[in-house]
């Protein structure tokens, strides 16, 4: 009989402690749609400047409830275009001075934090990966939720230093010297995510 007693009081007590801890929010993906979602890239030089696009090979955005707090994107290295359409150009970008897409055809991002800001802002903090070399990347990012039900996130601006990822190409940190052909170590990216379950 204490042995029931016992067993009972011990269930009441699990039921009733059970009661006051938060249920646990099961993350949701979200698919990002690669017909709508666009990443544009911008970098400057001595005399000027280039910006055009690539496409995402593939992404998605993980969420609790409303929260972001996971995600990734696959970028396809080999569908960088110029804005200007410069064959040349284009072709540059590609090869081994640039983001070599013959043996690295992909580049990647993984989230690993996002803290809240205000509103709609977040930080996003991830790894990227260009031409097989990982760092870390912190950038300010909008979370809007559609009508619909569907997400878009955006990123206006992602600095990134290309010597980071061994990408050297006239850098004036590598060559000091090299005057006014010299083309700067930072890019930037610019990213707008649509998603949905």
């Amino acid at each position: 009989m204490k042995l029931k007693l016992s067993a009972l009081a011990l269930l009441l007590i699990v039921i009733t402690s059970s009661a006051f801890i938060a249920p646990l929010v099961k993350p949701v993906i979200y698919k990002v749609d690669l017909e709508k979602s666009t990443l544009t890239w911008a970098a400057k030089k001595v005399t000027g400047g280039h910006n055009g696009t690539v496409n995402l090979q593939s992404g998605s955005l993980q969420f609790e409830g409303k929260k972001l707090n996971g995600g990734n994107f696959v970028i396809n290295m080999a569908t960088i275009k110029d804005a200007d359409k410069s064959a040349k150009l284009e072709g540059h970008l590609k090869a081994d001075d640039f983001f070599g897409v013959d043996k690295f055809a992909t580049s990647t991002f993984v989230i690993k934090k996002v803290t809240s800001g205000t509103g709609n802002q977040v930080n996003v903090t991830g790894d990227l990966t260009i031409k097989g070399i990982t760092n870390p990347v912190t950038f300010p990012a909008a979370v809007v939720w559609n009508a619909d039900g569907s997400v878009t996130a955006t990123a206006d601006k992602i600095v990134v230093d290309r010597t980071k990822f061994g990408i050297k190409f006239r850098s004036k940190g590598m060559f000091p010297d090299i005057g006014d052909k010299m083309i700067y170590d930072d890019f930037e990216l610019s990213i707008k995510l649509f998603a949905k379950k």
